[in-house]
Formats: structure tokens, sequence, C-alpha cells
């Protein structure tokens, strides 16, 4: 794996990497800017997600969320220039509950050729308990197999105002822990971003994580490099 220098930040350069994450969205709000970095690099991307997202409470009709926020992600996806999406039906709000080494069996059956994982980072950036599986699992299956994993992280000061501001539960990271910053270009983000329309419309943490972080994202290793 080499490093390769984009936009000013040295980022890892491999042919094909695989997203593993929770929810519909998780490749967007959280990882769009990310991954449309590493897209513009030529990388092959694929994203696993566990759950339809269907427990959310942000503004539409529950009946049919989960069907809703699978057509999303697959829309999203195309915007963000994503190869491939595997959409799993596992419990929203209960994927610790699934055992892990189911969990860490699906990761291997999207893998393929992933020369490198992408994840939230360690305590799920949000604290929500399906963000934390999801990286359990991607670091289960990667520790087997000897592949680096990457954690999306946020800056300690980000986290940190948003928790006064509104009330939310983010862990941040020192800027030491911090191996990798990214400018990332945000349309292409806030396009993926719409198309998850049933969870983006009012949606005041997302805009404004958003605006405190500008055009910067921020990733550290999980496993793997440097050292390795």
């Amino acid at each position: 794996m080499s490093l390769v220098d984009l936009a000013g930040s040295f980022v890892p350069k491999v042919g094909e990497l695989l997203v593993v994450c929770a929810h519909p969205d998780d490749e967007s709000f959280g990882l769009g800017g990310v991954l449309g970095a590493f897209v513009d690099r030529g990388t092959h991307v694929r994203v696993l997600c566990f759950t339809h997202g269907e427990a959310s409470t942000l503004g539409t009709d529950p009946r049919f969320l989960g069907e809703r926020r699978a057509q999303e992600l697959d829309a999203a996806a195309r915007a963000l220039g994503v190869r491939t999406v595997k959409l799993h039906g596992y419990p929203d709000g209960h994927l610790a509950a699934v055992e892990l080494e189911e969990l860490v069996a699906r990761v291997g059956e999207e893998a393929g050729g992933a020369e490198l994982l992408l994840a939230f980072d360690l305590g799920g950036v949000t604290g929500h308990p399906d963000h934390v599986r999801a990286t359990e699992a991607a670091l289960a299956y990667a520790a087997e197999r000897r592949l680096p994993v990457l954690g999306w992280a946020l800056p300690k000061a980000v986290a940190v105002r948003l928790n006064a501001e509104l009330g939310t539960a983010f862990v941040g990271r020192a800027s030491d822990e911090l191996d990798f910053t990214l400018e990332v270009d945000r349309d292409r983000q806030v396009t993926a971003i719409a198309c998850h329309a049933s969870q983006s419309g009012d949606n005041p943490v997302l805009w404004r994580r958003l605006e405190l972080l500008g055009t910067s994202e921020h990733l550290r290793w999980l496993l793997g490099p440097p050292g390795s």
C-alpha cells in the first residue's frame, strides 16, 4: 500500500476499498467526503450496510421506512461513485445483539479483493451502538485476514462543540490521534445526502457538523499501518 498526495493530504492508494457501516446514510452523512476522495483516485469502492435503518424517528411513515431507505442508499451510492452496495436486514438499533461471528461472515462475503476496510472510529463517532458493532465486525474480519482498517473520526474540538450545542454524544479525537486530514468535495457529498431525503430534511446535527468541519475530514488507523 502506498500513500498519495490528495490536495495536500496523504491517503492510502488502493485498488479496492470495502466500507462497513450500520445504516443507510452512514456512507453519505459520515463518509461521503472520504468516499469521494477515494473514488477520485480510481479506487473501486464497495459498501456493506447491515440494516435498513427502519428504526429512525426522522420524518417519514415508519411502515415503509426500511424500503424507502434502501432506495435512498442505492441513489446515494450512484451519486458518490460507489461500485456496489450490499444491504442486509439486521434489526436497526439492535445490531449489538447479533453474534459477532455472523456479522464477520457477512463482511467476508463482500470483501472480495479489498486491500483496505473503512469504518466509523471506535466508539462509533456518534455513540450509536450499531455504529460500534459494525466497526467491531470490520476489525474482527480484518484481523483474521491481516488487512488494514481506517476509521472515520471527528476532531475532539468539533465533537465537544456539537455535544454542547445540540446535546449529542459524539466521540472526538485529539490531533495526535488523527493520522490523515483530507480536503474533500462537499458538493458531491451534499448531492448524496439529498438522496436520503427521509433523513436529511430536518437534521440540524448533520448540517452543523459539516459546517464545523468545513472542507476537511479526518481518518485514523484502527488496524494496520504505521509500523505494521
